[in-house]
């Protein structure tokens, strides 16, 4: 059962921040679809926002160029998009595990939110439900958080 996307955070039109995005470029049809989603989302909800986009080869590519563009941009979030398919061995759950362990400390580590997207399916059905619909898509939750995370972290700061 799917779970309801959170509501839309107020517009802001004058707030803006620097949102990167790193999307697998594996499952392409699934992921474009919610990198489109998402930019739609935080033009809607920050329309002065700055987004940059790259491309990952894969997932497990996603953790190292996460951690590069923190590095060397400074973005105020970071939103990592991707779609991994459990296969009949263990190494898609490796990749998973690895992916969401390592998106953690990197977050963690740099003091940066790193909302993590980066989804571990069964099937394409799971697929389609979560990366494909109008009403619900993963890319738009996760823009939805980066914002909603940017904002919180803005009021514990100015207390």
């Amino acid at each position: 059962m799917l779970t309801p996307l959170p509501t839309r955070p107020r517009t802001a039109p004058v707030a803006s921040h620097r949102i990167a995005l790193v999307v697998s470029s594996y499952n392409e049809n699934y992921v474009e679809s919610m990198l489109a989603k998402a930019l739609e989302e935080i033009r809607a909800i920050e329309p002065q926002s700055h987004t940059e986009i790259v491309h990952a080869p894969g997932s497990f590519e996603i953790p190292f160029l996460t951690r590069q563009m923190i590095e060397r941009r400074k973005p105020d979030a970071v939103i990592c998009l991707g779609v991994i398919f459990q296969g009949e061995s263990a190494h898609a759950s490796l990749i998973a595990n690895s992916v969401s362990d390592a998106l953690c400390r990197i977050s963690v580590e740099t003091m940066t939110p790193v909302i993590h997207s980066v989804l571990f399916l069964t099937d394409e059905v799971q697929a389609k439900e979560r990366c494909l619909g109008e009403t619900m898509n993963r890319g738009t939750e996760a823009a939805r958080a980066a914002i909603a995370v940017l904002r919180a972290a803005r009021t514990i700061v100015q207390r």
